[in-house]
């Protein structure tokens, strides 16, 4: 019978366990878009993300300001607020609606 192992949130996390926990999540992200399984690469690029929003500092980050976001190139985000590691606010490029993303894929001008 296979034991059931709780996973520790990424906010529980240690700096190196973010880290082992990217490398481990970056190598099955390659394997799935070696195999063509698109929304399974998808999947593993969000939790990459989230994991690597948690290495980062939310006060690096400024209400107001507009970054460019990562893996999208041309499109803008200006923050409104910050909750956690997650910047709330708009894409100026967008339709005017409120988002929330990970910090991470914040880049700083």
């Amino acid at each position: 019978m296979k034991q059931w192992h709780e996973q520790k949130r990424y906010s529980e996390m240690t700096e190196q366990e973010l880290k082992q926990e990217i490398a481990i999540l970056t190598e099955k992200a390659r394997k799935a878009e070696q195999m063509g399984m698109v929304n399974e690469y998808a999947v593993y690029e969000r939790k990459i993300a989230m994991a690597k929003a948690y290495l980062l500092n939310p006060d690096d980050f400024k209400l107001g300001d507009i970054y460019e976001i990562d893996g999208d190139p041309g499109s803008f985000f200006k923050i409104r607020y910050l909750n956690g590691v997650f910047a709330w606010g708009y894409r100026l490029n967008g339709e005017g609606k409120e988002e929330a993303l990970p910090i991470s894929l914040l880049l700083k001008p």
